[in-house]
């Protein structure tokens, strides 16, 4: 296309054809001063963790790999999957929740215990 085919483009509006509001910008010295900010509390944590979880490794049916077994945390299954997620953020590993336990790959005994108490988990044993 040369520069005879192309068509100049329409400038933009100055202003927007209507604004319902655009009356109020005037007005805006009139209004009452809204309630001062309040300083909120301190929230109490919303939910506790577990009460218990059993942290062991495993070898036995993974062809001699080494994972690490959280179990009985009593998690509902999408709570489950964001534990998972979190620890294996924090432990730089890979894992998968296998019915109501999470797999962790590797040897992790020695820091797991401090990071489940970390959310909440109130006591946890290492098998």
């Amino acid at each position: 296309m040369g520069k005879k085919d192309r068509k100049p483009e329409p400038a933009p509006p100055a202003a927007p054809f209507h604004n319902p509001f655009a009356a109020l910008a005037g007005q805006r010295e009139a209004l009452p001063v809204g309630p001062a900010p309040q300083a909120s509390a301190p929230k109490p944590e919303a939910r506790k963790g577990p009460a218990k979880a059993v942290v062991r490794m495993e070898r036995k049916g993974r062809g001699g790999k080494e994972v690490t077994v959280v179990e009985q945390l009593g998690l509902p299954p999408a709570e489950r999957e964001a534990w998972l997620k979190a620890l294996k953020g924090s432990l730089g590993c890979g894992g998968a929740v296998e019915e109501d336990v999470l797999v962790l790959q590797g040897d992790h005994r020695e820091r797991l215990p401090a990071l489940l108490e970390a959310r909440g988990v109130r006591r946890v044993v290492v098998g």
